[in-house]
């Protein structure tokens, strides 16, 4: 007859199980803001447009009353409104760093790609600008 080889495995139910990979997607936020390197960019406001995907891991899911479990989108859009008013950039890529330094901070956040169009300066064109893409680095320096 033979014997059962089976292990009884006990789950610690403390440790999760599973690791989510999350997305924030933040799509053409236009916003009013003094954006350049020009003089004329320096007087008058122009249209910009924002957009934004943030990618995020957690290892446990979404509390449903939880606000500080999610990445919260509304709070990714009051920060760049404020980052704006705080000081004048001459170019797109200072304005992107900032914005990266900014959600960074929050350990969660993996990934972000930002996009980053004046949509007045050109008038042949719809808007020009950047795309960046940065990931946070996980080896040691």
């Amino acid at each position: 007859m033979r014997k059962n080889n089976f292990k009884i495995v006990k789950i610690d139910k403390s440790k999760s199980l599973f690791n989510y990979e999350k997305k924030i997607l933040i799509n053409e936020l236009i916003l009013d803001l003094k954006l350049g390197y020009y003089d004329f960019e320096k007087e008058k406001a122009q249209k910009v447009k924002f957009s934004l995907e943030i990618d995020y891991q957690d290892k446990k899911p979404s509390n449903d009353k939880d606000l500080k479990s999610i990445v919260n989108y509304a709070t990714i859009v009051k920060l760049i409104k404020k980052l704006i008013k705080k000081k004048h950039y001459n170019f797109l890529e200072t304005l992107a760093e900032a914005v990266f330094d900014e959600l960074f901070k929050d350990k969660r956040i993996g990934k972000i790609m930002l996009k980053i169009e004046k949509m007045e300066i050109l008038k042949e064109c719809s808007s020009v600008g950047i795309q960046i893409t940065k990931k946070r680095s996980h080896d040691k320096l």
